[in-house]
């Protein structure tokens, strides 16, 4: 085995599917950034620092596919909460489709 090749190849399927992660979890729920870290760490074991984060959820904004509110809390700071657009929800289901078929796919060669 190859650990270097399979280190690489982790790394940029996580790049290409981290996109997919954070619409799915932002399907159901409205979160802050740190809320969305923990959900998805929790939820698939993935580490995303906020330097990733951050310049994704704006990518996706730029894209029309999630939207954000500031939201006061009773004590502290505001917080941005991020949410689906109907844009990112359709976006969502067509991507749902691809992974499936894809998934389908590879299934089927293994």
């Amino acid at each position: 085995m190859n650990k270097e090749f399979i280190d690489k190849w982790h790394s940029q399927v996580k790049k290409g599917t981290l996109s997919f992660i954070v619409l799915i979890v932002l399907d159901k729920n409205e979160l802050y950034g740190y809320d969305l870290i923990e959900k998805i760490r929790n939820q698939t074991s993935i580490e995303i620092a906020e330097g990733t984060l951050y310049p994704l959820v704006n990518r996706l904004k730029t894209d029309k596919l999630l939207d954000s509110k500031w939201v006061e809390q009773e004590t502290g700071i505001p917080r941005k909460y991020y949410f689906l657009t109907k844009t990112g929800k359709q976006t969502l289901e067509e991507m749902k489709v691809q992974w499936k078929n894809l998934q389908k796919l590879i299934t089927k060669l293994m």
